[in-house]
């Protein structure tokens, strides 16, 4: 039992998610009437299309696999994963909290009378058009595509690198087509991908990697 959580001693991370959901819920609950409202003309141009909750609701699934995955396999790779995630986690938390911010686009919503469409409704029904900016769903699926594509583990795995480059453009793509978040969203989890990618997997990287050189 000893060696046990010795190896896997990196588990204290997840003690982030008592961080994250309190706060996160917290917004939730007080965010709900006087908020900026996060649009531009291109999300008029953008058709709701209910079919893409399919690849939405892979995200819950994604992110746990690739985090399961790095977990077993690589501290490292974990520390280096998480560390991006709950970056850019908790400066969403922040944004939302210092500038309440929020949708309105699910008003032009047309539901259709079929499975895609009712699992849209209960989505809708649990989950508030609030704290958007920027986008969860695009930021962690870009973080979870950047984990796979550099993980050692996955160097002979072309079909499943493929494969996570695509679920994450579809994933980003359902944010917009299910009215769920602006492109102004996606942009903001963009750019923030690239400055904690640059973070942790330029700068962190490049000097451990110096230090084991030096040693």
């Amino acid at each position: 039992m000893k060696a046990f959580f010795k190896k896997y001693s990196h588990a204290w991370v997840l003690i982030y998610i008592f961080i994250y959901f309190p706060w996160f819920l917290y917004l939730e609950k007080t965010v709900t009437m006087d908020f900026h409202v996060i649009h531009c003309p291109l999300d008029d141009k953008i058709p709701f299309i209910d079919v893409f909750i399919v690849p939405y609701m892979l995200w819950f699934v994604y992110v746990a696999a690739t985090l399961i995955y790095l977990f077993f396999y690589s501290k490292s790779e974990f520390y280096y994963s998480c560390g991006f995630l709950i970056s850019g986690m908790t400066l969403f938390l922040i944004i939302c909290t210092i500038y309440p911010n929020g949708l309105t686009l699910r008003q032009s919503i047309v539901l259709n009378d079929n499975v895609f469409s009712r699992i849209v409704d209960f989505l809708q029904k649990t989950d508030t058009c609030t704290n958007v900016l920027p986008s969860i769903h695009a930021y962690n699926s870009i973080g979870c595509m950047i984990a796979i594509l550099k993980s050692n583990g996955m160097k002979s795995h072309k079909i499943l690198k493929i494969s996570s480059v695509v679920l994450t453009v579809l994933i980003i793509m359902s944010t917009m087509f299910l009215k769920q978040h602006s492109v102004i969203d996606v942009a903001s989890a963009v750019i923030m991908s690239v400055v904690f990618y640059f973070v942790f997997y330029v700068l962190i990287y490049r000097h451990r990697t110096a230090t084991k050189e030096t040693q």
